[in-house]
C-alpha cells in the first residue's frame, strides 16, 4: 500500500526543479496514480500549490522532519501518462527548463486555468453510484469528502464515473438536451389510455418513449426531433407528467463538423518512387525500428499520399499515428485530406481552435477515440498510446521551434517519442534543413528522394526579373511589366494567381522628409509599421499601437511620407492596376479571427477570387489546380538580414512558393522579382536545384564554422536597465569561458540586433562547439544561480534558429 508520493510542484525555479516527498492520506492510499494532479502545502506558512504525482512508494523517505500531507486530489485518473512524464523530465534537461513548465506545456490550456471539476455517471446506475449521486446527474468535485473520493476512484476504474473540467467564465463542456425514459412499456401503454385522442403529439411522445423504454443511455433531443418532429416543449410536457427526465448530455465540439459528411477518399495509385517510400516506412514500422526517414521530394511529388498510406498501415496494425504540420495556415487543407481518408478517427490540435475545441480534441485522444492526430508544434505532445508512426511535414520550417520556455524543437521531441515507441519518423520537405540533409548524408537518417511530380508534369518555369533594370524604365517598384502582363493573361483565361510579399502591413515605416525622423516604438528599438485597415501604427514585437502622425514629433513638419511596401499597400495598388481582378489578402492581420485561414482558402478554392496575395504563410502546402502563376514581389527581404541562415531561408521560400504553380494539368509559371538576380540562392531556386544549393551552402557553413558543422547555444541576459543586462552577460561569459575547450568558439557578448524589446534590454553570447563535456553542467549552474534575481532574466536556447 503506497503511503508516500513524489510530487513536482508548480513553483517554476531550478531550485525546486525536483520531486518533493509527501505523505498520502489514509483514504487515498493505494488509489493515487502517477500522473494525477494534486494540491499540496509548500514552503513556510499555509501556501498551497498544484503539483503532479511522479512516483509513489511504501518506503518512507530519508527525511528527519515531519512530512507534509497531500491536501487535495484534482483528478480521478492521470492526465499525464508514464511516457509523457518521462518526456517532461528529459525535455527539462535538454532545454534548460523546469519540469513543471514542460508538464504544463503538454496539457490543453483549459486544464491549466481556474476550473471546477464535475463527476458524472458514464454507465448505468448501480447501488454504489446511487448512494453517492443520490439522484443528481453530476457532483462538484470540490465539495466531496475524502472518503467519497476514495469510493469514486474505485468506480472510475470500473468505468462507471468520469471527471470533467469546467472553466469559470470561459469555455465549458458542451452539452445538448437529452431525455431519459422513466417508465416501463406497460406503464406507457396505461398512460396513453388516459390521454385524449386529439392530443396527437402526446401520443407520439408516449409511443416513442415506449419504444425506447429499455434504453439506459440518454436519448439526444436533436436526434428525436429529426426523427419525430417532437420539440423541447413536448419534452417539458412529458417531464411534468412524470414520463421522462430531461438531462444535459455531453457532446464534443467539432471544429471540422462540415467534413463529417464529406465522402471518404480512396488511396491513390502510387508512382514507383512513392511505392518504394511507403514500403520502406511500413517495413520499419513492422520491425519496430525507430528509423528516421528524410523524404526529400520536389513540390507536387505526392508526399502527402505517402503519409496517408503509411498512416493506413499503422492503423491496420492497431497502432496510432501523429502528423505534424508547421502552421495553422496549412492545417485546413491537410485536415481535409486526412479526415477525407480516415474520417472520425482523426483529431486535430492547433492554436487556431478555441480553448473548448482543443480541450475536447485532447480528451478524444486521451480516451483512445482518435487514432490519428494532425496538428501544429504542440501536437507533438498529444497523449497517444501505442504510436506506430510520426510524420513531420515541411520539417525545415522555423515554426517547429518554440520561442519561450521550454524552448524545444518539435523534431527533437518527435525523435524521443519514436525511440520510446520503437516506431519510424518521417521528415518530409522539398527543401530539407541543412541539419537534416547532412544527417541523411552521414547515414543517421535514411534518405528517400522523389525527383518527379506525381502527375509527371514538369516543375514550373521560373523567370527572374532584375528590378534594377525595371526601375530604369518605369516608376512602378512593386510590379514589373512582365508580372503585370502575366497577371492580366491569367484573368483573361480565368486562371488563378498567387502573389507573395515578405511583409505585412501597409508600409514598413513613416519618415519625415524634412528632418529624417522615423517614428519608433517607445518600448522597442524598432520602427512602427503603418496599418491602413486600422489607421494606426503598430509594433510587431510588443503590440504597442498609436495613431498615424500628421505632424513630425521632432520638427513639427507636415511632410510625413510612407516608405517600404506591405501587403495592404500592394492590395491597394493591384486594385488600381487590375480593377477587374478579385483579390484575397492572407496575412497575420486578415487571419486573426478564428477560422479565417480556412475561410480565405475555401473562397480561393471556390474561385471567388482571381489573386491570392499573402505573406510567407501562402508559400507552403497550398494545392489549387487552377493556380498557373506565382509571383514573388521581393525575393531579397531575408537576404538583407545579418543571419547565417538567410540564404537557406530565401532558397526554401522561393522553392516552396514556386511549387504552388502548375500542380494539376495546366502548365505553371513563376516570376521572381529581385535586386540580386546573381545571388546563388535565387539562381539555384530558379532551377529547383536543391542538391546544388545544399553543396554550395554546406561549403560556406564549413568555412564559417556554423551548423551543421557546429552545435550552438545562445545565452541571453535581459534587464530594464541596459547597464545591468550588459554587466550580467559579461559575468556569464567569464563563468562559461574557463569550462570551454580551445576548440569551442564564443561569439560576443553583444547587444541583440534589436537591443530593446518591451522595455527590456537584451545582451547575448553564442557558444559554438563540437564536444564540450563540462558545458551542460556550467549552463545548468548558471540557470540555477540566476533565477530572475534583481530583475535579471537569463535564457538559454539550444540550437537557436536565429542569432538576431
Amino acid at each position: 500500500m503506497a503511503q508516500f508520493a513524489q510530487i513536482i510542484v508548480d513553483v517554476p525555479t531550478l531550485q525546486t526543479n525536483r520531486p518533493y516527498d509527501y505523505a498520502i492520506p489514509l483514504v487515498w492510499q493505494d488509489q493515487l496514480q502517477v500522473g494525477i494532479r494534486v494540491v499540496v502545502p509548500f514552503g513556510k506558512g499555509s501556501r498551497q500549490v498544484q503539483g503532479f504525482v511522479v512516483g509513489t512508494s511504501d518506503t518512507p523517505p530519508d527525511y528527519a522532519g515531519e512530512l507534509k500531507t497531500i491536501a487535495q486530489v484534482l483528478d480521478l485518473q492521470p492526465v499525464l501518462n508514464t511516457e509523457l512524464l518521462a518526456l517532461a523530465k528529459w525535455l527539462a534537461q535538454w532545454t534548460f527548463s523546469f519540469q513543471i513548465s514542460c508538464m504544463q506545456t503538454m496539457l490543453p490550456s483549459m486544464m491549466k486555468a481556474s476550473y471546477t471539476k464535475k463527476v458524472r455517471l458514464t454507465g448505468a446506475a448501480t447501488p454504489a453510484t446511487a448512494a453517492i449521486f443520490n439522484g443528481q446527474a453530476e457532483l462538484d468535485f470540490a465539495d466531496l469528502a475524502p472518503e467519497t473520493i476514495k469510493q469514486l476512484l474505485k468506480l472510475q476504474r470500473q468505468n462507471l464515473v468520469e471527471v470533467d473540467y469546467q472553466v469559470h467564465d470561459r469555455a465549458k463542456i458542451k452539452t445538448i438536451k437529452a431525455i431519459q425514459p422513466l417508465l416501463s412499456v406497460a406503464e406507457y401503454t396505461a398512460a396513453a389510455a388516459k390521454v385524449p385522442a386529439n392530443a396527437k403529439r402526446q401520443h407520439d411522445l408516449l409511443a416513442y418513449l415506449s419504444a425506447h423504454a429499455t434504453t439506459t443511455a440518454p436519448l439526444s433531443l436533436p436526434q428525436i426531433t429529426a426523427e419525430t418532429q417532437l420539440t423541447l416543449a413536448h419534452m417539458h410536457t412529458g417531464a411534468d407528467k412524470g414520463w421522462l427526465r430531461i438531462v444535459d448530455l455531453e457532446t464534443y465540439r467539432d471544429p471540422y463538423a462540415e467534413l463529417a459528411t464529406a465522402p471518404r477518399t480512396q488511396p491513390l495509385t502510387l508512382t514507383a518512387e512513392q511505392a518504394t517510400a511507403v514500403e520502406q516506412i511500413t517495413t520499419a514500422g513492422q520491425q519496430q525500428q525507430a528509423k528516421v526517414f528524410l523524404v526529400e521530394g520536389v513540390t507536387g511529388s505526392g508526399k502527402t499520399e505517402i503519409y496517408l498510406q503509411s498512416i493506413q498501415a499503422a492503423i491496420a496494425k492497431g497502432q496510432t499515428a501523429l502528423m505534424l504540420v508547421p502552421e495553422i495556415g496549412l492545417t485546413p487543407q491537410m485536415v481535409t485530406r486526412v479526415k477525407g481518408r480516415f474520417g472520425a478517427h482523426v483529431a486535430v490540435l492547433h492554436s487556431g481552435l478555441s480553448n473548448g475545441e482543443r480541450y475536447d480534441e485532447w480528451r478524444r485522444i486521451e480516451r483512445g477515440e482518435a487514432q490519428v492526430v494532425v496538428g501544429a508544434r504542440s501536437a507533438v505532445f498529444a497523449p497517444l498510446t501505442n504510436l506506430g508512426l510520426i510524420i513531420m511535414d515541411e520539417e525545415h520550417e522555423s515554426s517547429y521551434k518554440q520561442d519561450d520556455m521550454p524552448r524545444y524543437h518539435a523534431r527533437d521531441v518527435a525523435l524521443w517519442r519514436a525511440r520510446y515507441h520503437h516506431c519510424p519518423v518521417v521528415l518530409g520537405s522539398a527543401t530539407p534543413s541543412l541539419e537534416s540533409r547532412s544527417r541523411a548524408q552521414k547515414g543517421v537518417y535514411q534518405l528517400i528522394r522523389l525527383k518527379e511530380r506525381a502527375n509527371h508534369q514538369p516543375l514550373p518555369e521560373v523567370t527572374v526579373v532584375d528590378m534594377k533594370d525595371e526601375l530604369k524604365q518605369t516608376k512602378e517598384d512593386n510590379f514589373s511589366s512582365l508580372l503585370l502582363q502575366e497577371l492580366h493573361k491569367r484573368l483573361l483565361h480565368q486562371e488563378q494567381s498567387v502573389l507573395m510579399l515578405n511583409r505585412r502591413g501597409f508600409s514598413s515605416f513613416v519618415m519625415c522628409r524634412d528632418c529624417g525622423f522615423v517614428l519608433k516604438c517607445p518600448n522597442c528599438d524598432i520602427s512602427l509599421t503603418l496599418h491602413m485597415d486600422t489607421h494606426s501604427m503598430k509594433c510587431h514585437y510588443c503590440g504597442h499601437e498609436e495613431a498615424i502622425p500628421q505632424v513630425c514629433a521632432n520638427c513639427q513638419s507636415r511632410k510625413i511620407r510612407y516608405y517600404g511596401t506591405g501587403t495592404q499597400k500592394v492590395e491597394s495598388e493591384l486594385k488600381v492596376l487590375l480593377p477587374e481582378a478579385r483579390i484575397l489578402r492572407m496575412d497575420v492581420d486578415t487571419t486573426r479571427r478564428k477560422g479565417a485561414h480556412a475561410k480565405i482558402l475555401r473562397q480561393f478554392g471556390n474561385h471567388q477570387a482571381d489573386i491570392l496575395l499573402g505573406t510567407q504563410m501562402i508559400a507552403k502546402g497550398l494545392d489549387f489546380p487552377d493556380v498557373t502563376l506565382v509571383g514573388v514581389l521581393n525575393a531579397d527581404t531575408a537576404l538583407g538580414l545579418p543571419d547565417f541562415r538567410a540564404s537557406e531561408r530565401t532558397f526554401q521560400l522561393l522553392t516552396q512558393v514556386s511549387g504552388r504553380a502548375g500542380r494539376a494539368d495546366k502548365k505553371g509559371e513563376v516570376i521572381v522579382q529581385t535586386y540580386n538576380p546573381e545571388h546563388y540562392a535565387i539562381r539555384l531556386a530558379r532551377h529547383h536545384d536543391y542538391e546544388g544549393f545544399y553543396q554550395r551552402e554546406m561549403t560556406l557553413r564549413h568555412q564559417a564554422g556554423y551548423p551543421p558543422y557546429y552545435y550552438t547555444i545562445l545565452v541571453t541576459a535581459s534587464h530594464e536597465e541596459e547597464n545591468e543586462a550588459a554587466k550580467k552577460i559579461f559575468q556569464l561569459m567569464n563563468q562559461v569561458k574557463p569550462a570551454l575547450s580551445p576548440q569551442a568558439v564564443l561569439l560576443g557578448p553583444t547587444p541583440r540586433a534589436i537591443a530593446r524589446v518591451n522595455k527590456r534590454y537584451y545582451y547575448q553570447m553564442v557558444i559554438k562547439y563540437k564536444h564540450e563535456p563540462q558545458l551542460e553542467k556550467i549552463l545548468t549552474q548558471i540557470m540555477q544561480e540566476n533565477q530572475a534575481r534583481n530583475g535579471i532574466q537569463i535564457s538559454i536556447d539550444r540550437e537557436p534558429l536565429s542569432f538576431i
